[in-house]
């Protein structure tokens, strides 16, 4: 596997992702470079030069931002704040995830908490490069890369119950 072509910086709000997922920071890289690697026949994007920030915060935090932002009262897993305009200068965005969120649908869909995590950084990114899933229509382009992505990686479709 290839360098991330992309910067990547990481903000740590809850001290319990460390314990929870030790390998975050290469997780997060070796994810991103398989679906810039993905991607890169398929989108006009140029990755050069693009950095994301990611913020592995915990339920209350991410409670507040969907509140504030979606007016959804309630944590949420992965949030994804697209940059766009002027502004961008080559920033593609942010994430949040919230931990116990996270940690509690790997449970409840018996998945690795690893395998979640994986899937919901290329959910994100997607998100962060104007994918949706309003429609059906968006929702299956958006799906079929996510299960492509993540597939290349090793990781079976999360779309798929056991």
């Amino acid at each position: 596997m290839t360098a991330c072509p992309i910067s990547i910086e990481i903000s740590v709000e809850d001290a319990e992702w460390e314990s929870a997922l030790p390998a975050y920071e290469k997780r997060i890289e070796n994810v991103l470079s398989e679906a810039v690697n993905h991607l890169k026949d398929k989108i006009n994007t140029s990755f050069q030069d693009a950095d994301i920030s990611i913020l592995l915060s915990n339920n209350d935090h991410i409670k507040t931002l969907n509140r504030d932002y979606r007016q959804k009262d309630k944590p949420t897993n992965v949030l994804s704040f697209p940059m766009e305009g002027e502004f961008a200068h080559g920033s593609l965005g942010d994430l949040a995830l919230g931990l116990e969120i996270i940690a509690e649908e790997a449970r409840e869909q018996n998945k690795s908490l690893a395998d979640h995590f994986s899937h919901l950084i290329v959910h994100g990114f997607l998100h962060l490069l104007g994918y949706d899933h309003i429609d059906d229509t968006e929702a299956e382009e958006m799906e079929a890369l996510e299960i492509q992505i993540l597939g290349d990686m090793g990781i079976k479709n999360p779309y798929e119950a056991d």
